[in-house]
């Protein structure tokens, strides 16, 4: 199954008194990796928003399995999990990096609705073209 990877440092502005990651920051790596997927796989997506698509959130979770702290190499894995008329379920994996290989340390999803707004009003509006066929390539 193929995915798409945002690679990140965690950072000390990232963990919590404790030392570990703050909970916050996954959802937070969720819309990165979305936002990075879009300016690398259909940057005429982002040229729309200017012009009233919206992407709109509609659901977020993350499931926490192993902590992570600071300076862990942290590889964040999104696909498609989901297509139905105009929304989108994102799943998303995190893996810490390690000298002998990769750990499984949250799972997360994301539903997106695409919207259109026109003045106040706002209307479903159909997943664009070139961000259907982006996200076809990291399907199941």
């Amino acid at each position: 199954m193929r995915h798409y990877e945002y690679r990140h440092v965690v950072s000390f502005e990232e963990t919590n008194l404790v030392g570990n990651v703050y909970y916050t920051h996954y959802v937070s790596w969720q819309g990165r990796c979305r936002e990075l997927f879009l300016r690398d796989h259909a940057p005429d997506v982002i040229d729309e928003l200017n012009r009233g698509l919206n992407l709109a959130t509609v659901s977020c979770s993350c499931e926490y399995y192993v902590e992570l702290m600071a300076f862990d190499e942290v590889i964040i894995r999104m696909r498609l999990a989901d297509f139905v008329q105009n929304r989108i379920t994102l799943a998303f994996e995190y893996w810490r990096r390690k000298d002998s290989g990769e750990e499984l340390v949250a799972r997360g999803e994301q539903q997106v609705a695409c919207m259109r707004r026109e003045g106040e009003r706002v209307s479903p509006a159909p997943v664009p073209p070139s961000l259907r066929k982006a996200l076809a390539a990291y399907s199941e």
